[in-house]
C-alpha cells in the first residue's frame, strides 16, 4: 500500500508543477482543471476556478507527488499544504485507519463515493498531519 504525497495551492499550482517537471526532468504529467469535474450541483465551478488545477501528478525519482489547487476561498497555509495519501484496494482496512485517525482529529471530508474513487475521505489527525484515504481498485 503506497503513501504518496499531495501538495496543495493558492492558485498557482500548475506554475509550481512545469517547474517541478523542467527541475526534476519528469514526463509532461496529465492536468485535470476544475473546469473537467462532472456538473455537480452541490459544487460550482465559478469562472475564476476553472483553469485552476483540479489534481495532477509527477513521477520524481520513483516517487508519486500529486498536486492541486485549493477552491477560491477555502483557507490554505503554507506549511500546512502537504498531505500523505493512503491508496488501497481494500475498503476495510481504509474505513479502520481513517476511523482512528479521526479520533481526536478533524474530518474535512468523511469517507464516501466521489466520481473519481468508490471510496474517499480526508482527515487531520490530532497532532496536526493531514491524511488522505483513496480506493484504488487497479492495485493488487
Amino acid at each position: 500500500m503506497p503513501i504518496q504525497a499531495y501538495i496543495n495551492f493558492d492558485g498557482n499550482c500548475l506554475e509550481a508543477v512545469r517547474f517541478y517537471e523542467e527541475v526534476f526532468e519528469t514526463e509532461e504529467p496529465e492536468i485535470m482543471f476544475y473546469r473537467d469535474m462532472p456538473d455537480d450541483a452541490d459544487f460550482h465551478v465559478s469562472g475564476e476556478m476553472e483553469d485552476l488545477v483540479l489534481h495532477t501528478s509527477l513521477e520524481i525519482e520513483g516517487n508519486t507527488i500529486m498536486f492541486s489547487d485549493v477552491p477560491p476561498g477555502m483557507p490554505l497555509t503554507v506549511g500546512n499544504n502537504v498531505s500523505l495519501v493512503i491508496l488501497s484496494d481494500d475498503k476495510e482496512k481504509l474505513r479502520s485507519m481513517f476511523n482512528k485517525l479521526k479520533e481526536e482529529g478533524t474530518v474535512s471530508m468523511e469517507l464516501q463515493e466521489m466520481f473519481w474513487s468508490e471510496l474517499y475521505g480526508y482527515v487531520t489527525d490530532k497532532f496536526g498531519v493531514n491524511w488522505q484515504f483513496d480506493h484504488d481498485t487497479e492495485m493488487g
